[in-house]
């Protein structure tokens, strides 16, 4: 079987590195890749979002699968490309892909559906949101502002005072500083609780759901500082019970698909619900329509069962119903990023890595990394490597992952020695 990944981050790594381990025979093509993906197959110098180049390259090479790994792609239409010429591609449409690349249209699909979620209204008029932010905040509670568009991650400010909440408006409707992807807001209530990202493979219809996961959005230990594109995470998370996953199942996958079923737009792929657990139960904070990073390259490697056959079966067009649950190892797995200097912000790339030997229990993905003119691994990123261990508790997950970043050498290196903090506390109470 031949395969194209499209992306080069950690997580098409890591589905690279899955895949390969569910048909070691496996031809495999990344455009563009990274070094660590150049291991496991060829790379293409290809722009993850030059969907024709794709195409053509697709066609040319006999490509019998294609998985999209980034939100970009998808939001520029490869699957439509792809299926109008016949190619199997694993991914939403364009228009089912909005349930990520327009917050906006998502909140409105998940209201409509009757999906539990925050309150919330869309702003492109600065006075109008600050007014509302200041009606939401007026006993203190924090505000929600979030970038109605694609933001890299970075698009949503919890404004814990009135004053954050007009900056956060300032910044995105005023100065836009996110661009396009600022050009609207929502602004939204504060849901109190505990994050979960829940994965789900789908037909459209019928949904096989993986480990949930949690990721650590902020940059400093303790859940500190600006947030970023996640610096960890860690599988499986206890307080995701049998009960909760069916919740979830029953009041947020079943009833969004139907949606978007019924709207003429129906999702296959991958769909990632971000859950708030609040006293009231779960409710969603944002759907991805695709693979979480950093949470794919914690939640893979506890993966026994097959990635590959129900990615060809939904790439295909058939059904998942009849195939049996995914299986699952014992014990856990944390994934600790390893970033650059500067990172949330600018960062300067070029900086030589050197990492330590290979380690039992320990899978290196690269996230931005490459190789330079004397083929040296160099940062070619904010988020350069993410660092998994999997062990049978999460304290030696925990340890392994963190001795291994402390290992890795790199100008500003900067990593998180804590991820599954919350976790770990739980287990120790």
């Amino acid at each position: 079987m031949k395969l194209l990944i499209v992306g080069g981050g950690g997580r098409e790594h890591a589905l690279a590195w899955k895949l390969r381990r569910d048909d070691p025979a496996l031809e495999l093509i990344a455009a563009p890749g990274n070094p660590g993906m150049a291991e496991l197959g060829r790379c293409e110098p290809i722009a993850a979002t030059d969907v024709g180049a794709l195409a053509v390259l697709a066609k040319r090479e006999r490509i019998d699968l294609t998985v999209v790994g980034p939100e970009g792609p998808l939001d520029v239409g490869i699957a439509d490309l792809f299926r109008e010429q016949g190619l199997a591609v694993f991914g939403p449409t364009s228009g089912a892909a909005r349930i990520e690349t327009s917050k906006a249209w998502a909140k409105t699909l998940m209201m409509r559906a009757g999906v539990p979620t925050a309150a919330a209204q869309v702003f492109s008029d600065p006075g109008a949101a600050r007014a509302e932010a200041h009606r939401l905040g007026a006993g203190g509670t924090p505000v929600v502002i979030k970038a109605t568009g694609l933001a890299a991650g970075k698009g949503v400010i919890v404004a814990q005072s009135l004053g954050d909440a007009d900056d956060a408006i300032a910044m995105m409707l005023e100065m836009r500083a996110l661009g396009d992807a600022g050009g609207e807001v929502l602004v939204e209530e504060f849901m109190a609780g505990e994050e979960l990202s829940i994965f789900a493979l789908t037909d459209g219809s019928n949904v096989l759901t993986m480990l949930a996961a949690q990721d650590h959005k902020r940059i400093g230990e303790g859940d500190t500082g600006p947030n970023t594109g996640g610096m960890g995470a860690y599988t499986p998370v206890s307080v995701a019970t049998d009960a909760v996953m069916a919740d979830v199942v029953d009041r947020v996958f079943t009833p969004t698909l139907a949606a978007m079923r019924a709207d003429g737009v129906p999702f296959t792929g991958l769909l990632f619900a971000g859950i708030m657990l609040t006293q009231d139960g779960p409710k969603v904070v944002e759907f991805n329509c695709r693979f979480g990073d950093p949470e794919t390259e914690a939640i893979l490697p506890m993966l026994e069962s097959s990635l590959l056959e129900p990615m060809v079966t939904i790439a295909n067009g058939g059904s998942l119903k009849g195939l049996p649950p995914m299986a699952w190892r014992a014990g856990a797995s944390v994934t600790t990023v390893v970033a650059a200097g500067g990172y949330p912000g600018a960062v300067e790339n070029g900086d030589a890595i050197t990492l330590p030997n290979a380690r039992a229990g320990v899978m290196v993905f690269h996230a931005g990394t490459k190789r330079n003119v004397a083929g040296e691994l160099v940062t070619a990123g904010g988020r350069v490597l993410a660092v998994t261990a999997v062990s049978a508790t999460l304290a030696g997950a925990q340890r392994a992952s963190a001795d291994y970043a402390s290992g890795v050498t790199f100008a500003g290196r900067q990593f998180r020695r804590d991820i599954a903090w919350r976790e770990l506390q739980r287990a120790s109470a």
